[in-house]
């Protein structure tokens, strides 16, 4: 298939009232195009990180009742499963797409990160653009970007994934879907590209 990016009928997927109806949009709309964008990035990913990465996109199985509020194909190192390991995602809410770096509640090694960027917080600002942002919870829309963030703030943050069980570190791009649906696909892949390059540091660092 050719990619020619999201529109706002994939957006408007989330508007969709109901588990099986929302599902079987998803499946029909959004979910070739993962697929698509999961093969297309694992090889480069495989070569930057020197890891061999495989993609896994968001199935929703477990789901009896709510119907998911965002899905996204994750890639990682192990081709079981991503969410105990380090890993980027390309996904969508019904506002906008994101483009994450990833150490969730489920990484053995989430604590180890977090020490980590508490470490080299003054280093950050090197690596991370201010228009990029950060959030501590990967089940929630909003995230805070890195412009309107102190350096109190980061370390909160990279404590907090260091003590609390539930809590993660996430960084990356969001990209509100009025911008995403004027974008081609290859403009979008070409964005998608610079911001894994841009988290590879982090990548690196867990």
């Amino acid at each position: 298939m050719k990619f020619n990016g999201f529109t706002e009928e994939d957006f408007n997927v989330f508007s969709i009232e109901g588990l099986d109806a929302r599902m079987e949009a998803i499946v029909e709309k959004i979910r070739p195009k993962l697929d698509f964008l999961g093969q297309h990035f694992t090889p480069s990913l495989s070569v930057m990180t020197g890891d061999e990465v495989h993609y896994h996109v968001a199935k929703h199985a477990r789901r009896s009742v709510n119907p998911p509020n965002d899905t996204w194909v994750a890639f990682a190192s192990d081709k079981r499963g991503y969410k105990k390991h380090p890993h980027f995602q390309i996904g969508l809410w019904g506002t906008h797409l994101f483009v994450w770096f990833a150490m969730i509640y489920e990484a053995p090694g989430k604590a180890a990160f977090g020490r980590q960027i508490e470490q080299r917080v003054d280093e950050i600002p090197e690596m991370i653009p201010g228009e990029f942002v950060w959030s501590g919870d990967h089940m929630k829309p909003d995230a805070t970007p890195y412009n309107s963030m102190s350096r109190d703030d980061l370390l909160a943050l990279a404590k907090r994934v260091q003590s609390v069980k539930k809590a993660e570190l996430l960084c990356g791009l969001h990209l509100d879907r009025d911008t995403v649906t004027k974008m081609s696909g290859e403009e979008l892949m070409d964005k998608i590209t610079v911001a894994f390059e841009t988290l590879l540091p982090l990548y690196k660092m867990s």
